[in-house]
C-alpha cells in the first residue's frame, strides 16, 4: 500500500480567515498495482466543528481492503464558531473530487467510478456537494473542465435538512447564528435533489438520538421522486457516530491523527497570540481538555455493533452492481 498526502489548494488559492496556517488536504490510500480501480474519498464528520478521526483513515481502509482506491478529506470546519463556513467546505469537497479525477491516471482510478463517503456533518456536506456541484466555480485552469460530480454518495447518518429535524450544532457552524430563509433552504437538501443527483446509499439507526433518522428517510423520499437511484438501509438500534461499529473501531483504534490538524493548529495560533479573535483563557483551557477526547486509544464508552457493521460490505455491493463492476 502506498500512502500519500497533499494540499488541494495551490498557495494563494485558500484564504478562509480562521486556518491559521491549515490547508485542506487529501490522505490517499492506494494499491500499487496499477490495476484501475474504484475509489472511494471519505468525508469525516464532526458538526462542522471538528473533522472526526473516527470517521477517517479506519473506513478508507476498509474499503482499500475491499479493492478501492481511497482518500480522507480533511476539509475546513469551524472550531471557534465565530465566522461561518458558508460554501467553503463544500468547495473543498469539490476540489478533491476534481482533483481526484484529474489524477486518475496516475492514482489507478476509474474515473467514472468515484464514490464520496459523509457521516453526520460530513454526510451533509457529501450530500450539498452532490446536490450543488454545478453551483461550484473552479477558477483553477488545471480542473475548470473537469467534473466535480460524483458518481455516487454513500451517506452514513446523515444530517439533511434545515427543517425540525436538523442538527442545529452543524447549521449554525455552517451558516451562523441568523441564516437567511434562502440560505437555509439551499442547505435543506432535500429540497435541491433532482433528477441529475448522484446514486445514494443511506444508512442510519433508528435510535440516533443526535440526528433524528427523519433526515435520511426525506432524502431517500427525495430521491425516489426524482427518479434518483438510492439505497435506504435503517437499522434497529445504535447510538449516532458509529462509523465501521467494528470492535476495533470501539476500541479506540482510529488510525493516524491527521484530521485534527484544523483543531492543533487553532490552538497553537490562540496560544501564539496570532488568532485573529479573542479566545478567554478558559475557552481555550476547555478545548485543550476536549482535544484528547478525539484521540485514537479512547474508547469514549463505545460498544460494537453487529447489526451496523454489515454496512460497508453492503454499500460495496450496491457500489458495484451500480457500476457493474
Amino acid at each position: 500500500m502506498k500512502t500519500i498526502r497533499f494540499s488541494i489548494w495551490e498557495d494563494g488559492e485558500y484564504t478562509w480567515p480562521q486556518g491559521y496556517g491549515f490547508v485542506p488536504f487529501l490522505t490517499g490510500y492506494l494499491h500499487e498495482d496499477n490495476k484501475e480501480r474504484p475509489c472511494v474519498l471519505v468525508v469525516p464528520g464532526g458538526a462542522y466543528y471538528i473533522a472526526s478521526p473516527t470517521e477517517a483513515g479506519i473506513v478508507a481502509l476498509d474499503f482499500y481492503h475491499k479493492g478501492y482506491q481511497t482518500f480522507v478529506l480533511t476539509y475546513t470546519t469551524n472550531l471557534l464558531g465565530t465566522i461561518p463556513l458558508k460554501d467553503q467546505p463544500m468547495r473543498d469537497l469539490a476540489r478533491a473530487v476534481r482533483i481526484v479525477r484529474s489524477r486518475s491516471n496516475e492514482y489507478s482510478i476509474k474515473p467514472d467510478c468515484i464514490a464520496t463517503c459523509g457521516f453526520s456533518a460530513g454526510g451533509h456536506l457529501t450530500a450539498s456537494e452532490g446536490v450543488h456541484y454545478n453551483d461550484i466555480e473552479e477558477k483553477n485552469p488545471l480542473y475548470s473542465n473537469v467534473s466535480a460530480r460524483p458518481d455516487a454518495m454513500l451517506l452514513c447518518y446523515p444530517v439533511i435538512t434545515s427543517g425540525p429535524y436538523t442538527h442545529e450544532g452543524s447549521m449554525q457552524n455552517l451558516l451562523g447564528a441568523n441564516p437567511t430563509a434562502d440560505e437555509l433552504k439551499y442547505m435543506s437538501l432535500e429540497t435541491q435533489v433532482t433528477s441529475q443527483t448522484p446514486p445514494s446509499f443511506l444508512w442510519q439507526t433508528v435510535t440516533d438520538e443526535v440526528v433524528p433518522v427523519e433526515n435520511s428517510y426525506l432524502f431517500a423520499d427525495a430521491c425516489k421522486k426524482n427518479g434518483v437511484s438510492f439505497a435506504h438501509h435503517v437499522f434497529s438500534q445504535g447510538p449516532h457516530g458509529l462509523s465501521l461499529a467494528t470492535a476495533s473501531w470501539a476500541q479506540g483504534i482510529f488510525g493516524e491523527l491527521y484530521t485534527l490538524d484544523p483543531f492543533k493548529y487553532t490552538i497553537d495560533a490562540i496560544k501564539a497570540g496570532t488568532a485573529n479573535v479573542d479566545v478567554s483563557k478558559e475557552k481555550l483551557a476547555d478545548l485543550e481538555r476536549e482535544f484528547p477526547n478525539h484521540m485514537p486509544g479512547n474508547p469514549c464508552s463505545r460498544e460494537p455493533n453487529a447489526e451496523v457493521s454489515i454496512w460497508p460490505c453492503l454499500a460495496d455491493a450496491w457500489l458495484r452492481t451500480q457500476w457493474s463492476l
